[in-house]
């Protein structure tokens, strides 16, 4: 049997591929399913089915057009409701080629169509060997339940505990776990890099699967849940319609220096995808920076929506090319074009730029201590990234908030701007500079940096119990 699985590090996101005799089937497709198709292809395998865990909110799924490529049927739970054809399952359907057998289990909690599917290979044993868990069990963790309209995160939360401990958690325990997702997703909170696991393993290991009843575990993942960003839910509205194909989208437009002006003056961003030492070195006034080497897409769909207008900015065409796609995996498919020749292109014709200050976090010490008040620090990681330890005197305000609180921050005072490492930073950064922050320094390394400069900091409080 062949058993592969499909790791997409900019999303976080694990699909699958399973065949037998001739015949396969896709779980939780990203977008772009070339992969797919090509994978198939070269294992002499026909792709008959495809199977979605749930409808998914942090990124667009290519069901439909795999579909529409292959012929095959889509499988998704009962309640999912999409508005397309397909084959809804419930609790002990299966699907059967060759020597695989599939069997699924309706595990609601994260939303109220997941399901999961038991893989048997008969050519191993009459048992089952691997479970595949969407959005429901993760390595190390379990979905959010914060995501359905219906019902709120208690309510899923109570669901989610009777799915695992009522069904997934009663596999045998060298049964293989297998997620839609690994560390960095949204969709949990301390999410494995791990790949796989085992029952038995999650059983000993997975810090919400050993609380002590389900009311302890209602308020374990309820608490501190990570920020939802906005295009979760219009993600999950594509995916019930179903997303056109990659190939219908509009060819990208090459733009001169005046077009890309007259772009940004009717409300187009200027997205730069170059890395953050680049963009620092010199940027188009108003540019935003997000680099190509993080979560991208991730920051560019909660920091900038789906329907903005965007002109790209990056250092060369592969560069372009692998931007586009990574923004229409989030579903941002509204670009206008992109600055022909990059830098060089706008320098040629004498157009302005502007820099990012950069500032060591020694240097940034020097200056809170001997010019006290000179500088503020501004801390943009998430609040339990700041329990662990901060700067005294830093504001925090988290990355995905800062847009919205930017009035709360002095326009004429000095910021200097930390993430963890400097990626969070740049963004920040940047969209200081756009909003009319005149001294914005970057803190290479970030709190990383401050930290091994061993440099002093202060942790919470935490509250006694």
């Amino acid at each position: 049997m062949v058993f592969e699985q499909f790791y997409l590090g900019c999303l976080s996101h694990a699909s699958y591929l399973l065949g037998s005799y001739g015949v396969a089937a896709v779980v939780d497709p990203q977008r772009d399913v070339r992969l797919y198709l090509e994978a198939a292809h070269e294992r002499g395998l026909e792709i008959d089915y495809i199977i979605e865990t749930h409808l998914h909110a942090d990124f667009v799924s290519g069901h439909r057009e795999l579909a529409a490529l292959t012929g095959a049927q889509i499988y998704m739970g009962a309640r999912a409701d999409p508005r397309f054809s397909h084959v809804a399952v419930v609790d002990e359907d299966e699907i059967s080629f060759g020597h695989c057998r599939l069997r699924f289990l309706e595990t609601p909690g994260h939303s109220l169509d997941s399901i999961s599917i038991v893989v048997t290979d008969l050519d191993r044993s009459p048992e089952p060997f691997a479970v595949l868990t969407g959005d429901t069990l993760f390595i190390g963790d379990v979905g959010r339940p914060d995501l359905s309209k219906g019902k709120n995160a208690r309510e899923m939360a109570g669901l989610l505990y009777r799915s695992l401990h009522e069904k997934l958690l009663k596999l045998p325990n060298f049964v293989e776990v297998y997620p839609a997702h690994g560390a960095g997703s949204l969709c949990g909170k301390q999410l494995s890099s791990e790949s796989r696991s085992t029952i038995g393993r999650e059983k000993a290991t997975n810090y919400a699967l050993r609380a002590a009843s389900e009311a302890d575990f209602i308020e374990l993942i309820t608490s501190d849940l990570p920020e939802r960003p906005g295009y979760f839910a219009l993600d999950k509205e594509i995916n019930r319609s179903g997303a056109r194909p990659l190939s219908e989208l509009p060819p990208l437009r090459a733009l001169r220096p005046g077009d890309v002006l007259g772009e940004q003056e009717n409300g187009a961003v200027l997205l730069d995808t170059r890395p953050a030492v680049q963009f620092a070195a010199s940027h188009l006034p108003g540019s935003v920076q997000i680099g190509l080497a993080g979560e991208f897409a991730v920051w560019a769909g909660d920091l900038l929506g789906l329907k903005t207008r965007l002109v790209l900015i990056a250092e060369n065409q592969d560069r372009l090319i692998e931007s586009r796609i990574r923004l229409a995996r989030v579903g941002i498919e509204s670009v206008a074009g992109y600055l022909e020749d990059g830098l060089a292109g706008w320098v040629r014709e004498g157009m302005p730029l502007e820099q990012t200050h950069q500032i060591s976090a020694e240097e940034l010490a020097r200056r809170l201590t001997s010019t006290p008040g000179s500088i503020e620090v501004l801390d943009v990681r998430r609040p339990s990234e700041w329990a662990e330890g901060f700067i005294e005197g830093a504001v925090l305000v988290p990355l995905h908030d800062l847009t919205a609180r930017l009035p709360e921050l002095d326009r004429n005072r000095s910021w200097a701007v930390h993430c963890k490492g400097g990626y969070r930073s740049a963004i920040a950064a940047s969209l200081l500079q756009r909003s009319g922050f005149h001294q914005v320094f970057n803190i290479v390394g970030g709190f990383d940096a401050w930290r091994a400069c061993d440099l002093p900091y202060k942790r919470a409080q935490r509250a006694a119990g």
